[in-house]
């Protein structure tokens, strides 16, 4: 197969929509991974509207990336559809509420530890045969906030979740999959504005051309 598939974690908005319309865009065959259904939906009538020659398509999966039986499934329907994927974006996040570290609430702690840092570590091992079969990449994204008055769970997580990538990242320089942290510049997504409430959005970069940038870039 010459075709490119990618697998997209957290694909219903944001810079994981804009990778999987941008890759589509490219000729890419996308899974499209998100919770939300209406965000998958959007993003689906975005990319047929685009109307390219040569362009690839979507296979929209609503799921939660936590749920490890569901991911496991569809790890194993791309292996025998594809054989294996030669991207993954990982951009699934959970963005807690801003709250002094004293005052952290234990569902959103626990919310955050499952979804930035428990997901990740349970999706390397059923996605990595799935790029080294195609030579593929797994792409994550930094944002380093772990130190910053009232991100601490966010932060935390986060931190935890890049200390895991990079252990990977280390453990296979030398046999595959290779796999890439990229920093997005401030862009207007809703984990921003949850982040930063009244900000002035004018000057952040789009996540359409984030995507863009960071897929040349890799």
């Amino acid at each position: 197969m010459t075709q490119k598939i990618a697998l997209v974690t957290g694909a219903s908005r944001g810079l994981g929509a804009a990778l999987a319309e941008q890759l589509a865009a490219r000729g890419w065959q996308v899974v499209a991974v998100a919770r939300t259904v209406g965000g998958l939906e959007e993003l689906d009538d975005r990319v047929k509207a685009l109307a390219l020659p040569g362009a690839g398509g979507l296979t929209l999966a609503p799921m939660d990336v936590t749920n490890d039986d569901a991911m496991r499934h569809l790890c194993l329907s791309i292996h025998e559809r594809w054989g294996g994927i030669d991207l993954w974006a990982h951009t699934a996040i959970h963005a807690a509420p801003l709250t002094p570290a004293g005052s952290l609430d234990g569902k959103d702690f626990d919310k955050s530890i499952n979804i930035n840092l428990r997901a990740t570590g349970m999706l390397i091992p059923m996605v990595e045969p799935l790029l080294r079969a195609r030579s593929g990449t797994a792409l994550f994204f930094d944002d380093p906030r772990g130190d910053e008055k009232f991100f601490g769970a966010y932060g935390s997580t986060k931190a935890a979740q890049i200390a895991l990538v990079r252990s990977w990242q280390a453990e296979n320089a030398s046999i595959g999959p290779r796999v890439l942290l990229a920093s997005p510049a401030p862009m207007p997504t809703a984990v921003r504005a949850r982040f930063f409430p009244g900000e002035d959005r004018a000057p952040l970069s789009s996540p359409r051309a984030e995507a863009a940038r960071i897929l040349a870039d890799i």
